[in-house]
């Protein structure tokens, strides 16, 4: 790079002094050949210097940051890819944990709705139960009612029928002939309204 800058500078200078040799005595005191050696001095320490400070100081500098901003920039890329797997991997536990979570659930409602329908059904079969228990307490009622409703019955028509001949006629009657009267008759209809 050093060697390129002089070359410019060698190069301008051959410009100069072509450009010098054809401009006329009383120009510009820049082209006046009796300056030139200072000039070309100073124009040497100038660029020198400025070369110097630009190479050994500013281009540096700038070529540090460049490198710090480019590590840190794969650092920041390193971290996000880790941060994206992390995060993959979390989205994957959370996603095992709903599922899990979802068949727990399931099983728990399963389990529910089968001890409910248990006991829905113990209930149902102790009612079917209680309800048959009182059916048959009916029913026997109801036996014992038929078999005892003739004697009442009679007991009833043979009072009635004695209430009635009394009144009808104004005479107590005789009850055991009543009574005789009200069996043979219950005994000729006892088919007819017992089903005997």
């Amino acid at each position: 790079m050093l060697k390129k800058i002089l070359f410019q500078i060698l190069l301008l200078n051959s410009v100069l002094i072509f450009s010098v040799q054809s401009a006329e005595s009383g120009g510009m005191p820049q082209l006046n050949p009796e300056f030139w050696v200072s000039q070309i001095f100073w124009l040497i320490v100038s660029f020198g210097s400025l070369f110097i400070v630009l190479s050994k100081i500013i281009l540096p500098k700038i070529s540090s940051n460049l490198e710090t901003r480019k590590s840190q920039i794969l650092e920041n890329i390193e971290t996000a890819e880790k941060q994206r797997i992390d995060s993959e991997k979390k989205i994957e536990e959370f996603e095992k944990i709903i599922l899990e979570s979802k068949v727990k659930a399931k099983n728990i409602i399963n389990k529910n709705r089968q001890k409910i329908i248990e006991d829905i059904n113990k209930k149902k079969e102790i009612l079917e139960k209680e309800i048959n228990e009182e059916i048959e307490t009916v029913e026997k009622e109801i036996n014992d009612l038929k078999q005892k409703a003739p004697e009442k019955i009679n007991i009833i028509a043979m009072e009635t029928s004695i209430d009635l001949l009394k009144q009808v006629i104004g005479v107590e009657v005789n009850k055991s002939s009543v009574s005789a009267i009200v069996e043979d008759l219950s005994k000729k209809n006892k088919g007819k309204y017992y089903g005997v």
